[in-house]
């Protein structure tokens, strides 16, 4: 399957299979049975594999943009988690599980081995979709080595929902894991990782109400003509596609990080100004909406809400940048401007 089929298979499935009524839906807690079987069917999920384990062979890039894909629709599955986990798991040389899989890499696990048996305990806040997840890939360490262990049961769940009303799920483990090996991906490298796919998000989200924004400039009326034409209004549109396409050459080039070895300047520097345009532009579309904006009845808040709630995912702008500023700096100031073009 070739990138374009791949993404034009995304935009026509997510097209047709998330309505509001799916994401009003989801926000009550019904996971889109549907809506992951039709994904699963097309492999969607399978992007990020390669094809001895499965995946498309497309470019690594090519398939992380199926994630801007899925911020235009606020699609409200497990899909980044799914290809991170796959990633992980593949990379590990560990068999990848059917169905859909989340990732944790929490400080709090311990991974112990007593002769050939491996345990697996203590406890993971934040889990994306930890509750509907088949089975959870874990990025711990063993002797000061990271590893990687994959979980299908031996802990609970303790229900945790972000501001979008996406399970973040708190997983108390106490488990012997089905499968353990070492692992190339160090805690930062996939916290990165998950950085670039909340980027890639925002930028799509940005994109589809920066489109819904213009549309309903166009289309309200006040004092006998749209509001599309009133100069403040035009400023403001001026300033969210600003902020949109700032967010999409982000997330291409925290995709392109990642596929070059998960580059942590540059996904820092990505995922940075991703979260700066996420609240800006949020509060931009909801300004020119006004009040109806507001209502639960409209879909601007389906997006608004993500873009708030993976504006922190993995790092929030002070993070990145503070990690960047640290990287500039070790650099010194000779090598400054070498060390920025480079990013």
């Amino acid at each position: 399957m070739t990138d374009t089929i791949l993404l034009e298979t995304a935009e026509r499935l997510f097209s047709d299979t998330i309505t509001p009524q799916v994401l009003a839906a989801a926000e009550r807690g019904d996971y889109p049975h549907a809506a992951w079987n039709a994904l699963a069917e097309a492999g969607l999920h399978l992007g990020l594999l390669p094809e001895e384990a499965g995946g498309f062979g497309v470019a690594p890039a090519d398939a992380l943009a199926l994630l801007r894909i899925a911020g235009r629709h606020a699609l409200p599955l497990p899909l980044a988690e799914t290809m991170l986990a796959g990633w992980l798991l593949a990379g590990a040389g560990i068999a990848v599980p059917e169905g859909a899989l989340t990732i944790t890499a929490a400080p709090g696990l311990t991974l112990t081995r007593d002769g050939g048996s491996w345990h697996l305990a203590g406890t993971a806040p934040g889990v994306a979709w930890g509750r509907d997840a088949a089975a959870v890939a874990v990025l711990t360490t063993f002797e000061g080595q990271p590893y990687v262990a994959l979980l299908s049961g031996g802990y609970t769940i303790a229900e945790r929902l972000n501001i979008a009303r996406e399970p973040r799920n708190t997983l108390t483990i106490d488990a012997v894991p089905d499968a353990v090996a070492p692992s190339a991906v160090t805690a930062l490298q996939l916290r990165a990782a998950g950085a670039a796919t909340r980027a890639l998000m925002i930028a799509g989200a940005l994109e589809r109400i920066t489109e819904m924004t213009t549309q309903y400039a166009l289309d309200r009326t006040q004092f006998g003509r749209p509001i599309g034409r009133f100069q403040a209004v035009q400023h403001s549109l001026a300033t969210l596609a600003a902020q949109t396409a700032a967010a999409l050459a982000a997330g291409d080039i925290a995709a392109e990080a990642v596929a070059d070895g998960v580059q942590i300047p540059a996904i820092a520097a990505a995922k940075a100004r991703a979260s700066e345009a996420a609240g800006i532009g949020a509060g931009l579309a909801h300004q020119i909406h006004g009040a109806i904006g507001f209502t639960y009845e409209h879909s601007l808040h389906y997006f608004t809400k993500r873009l708030h709630a993976w504006r922190d995912e993995y790092g929030g702008e002070a993070e990145w940048n503070e990690r960047l500023g640290r990287h500039l700096a070790a650099a010194g100031a000779d090598a400054l401007w070498p060390t920025l073009t480079a990013i």
